[in-house]
C-alpha cells in the first residue's frame, strides 16, 4: 500500500519548477547575461543607474532601428500600411525611450560629479546604434564612422547604413512613384549624403495634406510627423537632463556638451514635413 503524501493546499497549481539547466526563460531572455553586464567604475551608488539607464537607451535604439528598417523595406515594396504598423511601434517606443531620461533628468552638477570621471573620453556621441538612428533619419555624416575604425563589425554596418537610403528618402521616392513632383535633385540624391531641407518638398508635402485627409500619403505624413516630434523630444530632454547634471561645461569625449546639443534640438527631423503647413 502507498504511503505516498498528498500534495499541499496550493501545491498542484504550481507551474513547472523542475528544468534540466537553465529556464526557458533565460534561454529566450538571457536575463543574466543582461543582468551582468554592469561594470561600475567608481564607489558611488548612483553609478549603477546612470549605467543602466544608458544600457537601457542602447536597447531601446536597437528596436527603433528594427523599426524604421521595417518601415523603410515597407515603402520600398508600395506597402504604406505596413510601413504605418511599423512606424506607430516605434512611436511607442520612442515614448518609453523618453522616459528613460527620468532615473538621471534631475542630478545635481556634484552627484554627476561623482562619477563623471569613470566615463573617461566615453560620450553618447560615440553611440554606434544612435548613430544608425540618425542615419535612418536621414543625419548622415561620414566623419561618425571614424570613432568606430577599430570595431570592424560594427565599423562595417555604420557603412552600409550610411550608403542606404534613409526613412525619408525611401519615403520621397514613394511620393515620387506616386506621381507627385519630387525634385530630381532630392531623388538623385547621395544616399550618403545629409538630407538638406528643400523649399520644392514644401509645395509636394502640401499638395498631400490638401487632399483626402484619409488618404493614405496624409496617413504616412502624420506617421512621419509623430516620430519626428518625438525624436525632437529626445533631443530636448536630452539637453535639458544635461544642462542640469553639468551646466556649460565641455562635454565627456571632448565634445561641445550643451552647446552641441542645443544644435541639435533645433533641428526638425523630415524639416519639409513642419514647413508645409504654413502652405496648406
Amino acid at each position: 500500500m502507498s504511503h505516498q503524501s498528498a500534495p499541499a493546499v496550493g501545491e498542484t497549481d504550481l507551474p513547472n519548477l523542475d528544468f534540466q539547466g537553465t529556464t526557458p526563460y533565460e534561454d529566450y531572455v538571457q536575463a543574466d547575461v543582461l543582468t551582468h553586464l554592469q561594470h561600475l567604475r567608481s564607489d558611488d551608488p548612483g553609478e549603477m543607474v546612470f549605467l543602466v539607464t544608458t544600457q537601457v537607451m542602447e536597447l531601446w535604439f536597437t528596436v527603433i532601428v528594427h523599426e524604421w528598417e521595417t518601415a523603410s523595406a515597407a515603402l520600398r515594396g508600395d506597402d504604406i500600411p505596413g510601413a504605418l504598423v511599423a512606424l506607430r511601434r516605434s512611436c511607442w517606443e520612442l515614448e518609453s525611450l523618453n522616459a528613460s531620461w527620468k532615473p538621471i533628468a534631475h542630478l545635481t552638477p556634484a552627484q554627476f560629479n561623482a562619477y563623471r570621471s569613470a566615463l573617461g573620453e566615453g560620450s553618447g556621441f560615440q553611440s554606434a546604434m544612435y548613430r544608425r538612428v540618425e542615419f535612418l533619419l536621414g543625419e548622415k555624416s561620414a566623419s561618425m564612422l571614424v570613432p568606430h575604425r577599430g570595431a570592424p563589425r560594427v565599423h562595417a554596418e555604420l557603412e552600409k547604413a550610411l550608403a542606404e537610403p534613409s526613412l525619408y528618402d525611401e519615403a520621397l521616392r514613394l511620393l515620387h512613384r506616386r506621381g507627385l513632383a519630387v525634385p530630381a535633385a532630392v531623388l538623385d540624391r547621395d544616399p550618403a549624403a545629409r538630407h538638406e531641407h528643400h523649399p520644392e518638398l514644401e509645395a509636394v508635402w502640401a499638395e498631400v495634406y490638401r487632399g483626402d485627409q484619409e488618404s493614405e500619403l496624409v496617413r504616412l505624413g502624420e506617421g512621419l510627423t509623430e516620430v519626428g516630434e518625438l525624436v525632437w523630444r529626445w533631443r530636448n530632454d536630452h539637453l535639458v537632463a544635461t544642462r542640469r547634471a553639468m551646466g556649460s561645461k565641455v562635454g565627456t569625449g571632448g565634445s561641445a556638451g550643451v552647446a552641441w546639443l542645443e544644435k541639435r534640438a533645433r533641428k526638425n527631423v523630415f524639416p519639409e514635413l513642419w514647413t508645409a503647413r504654413s502652405h496648406v
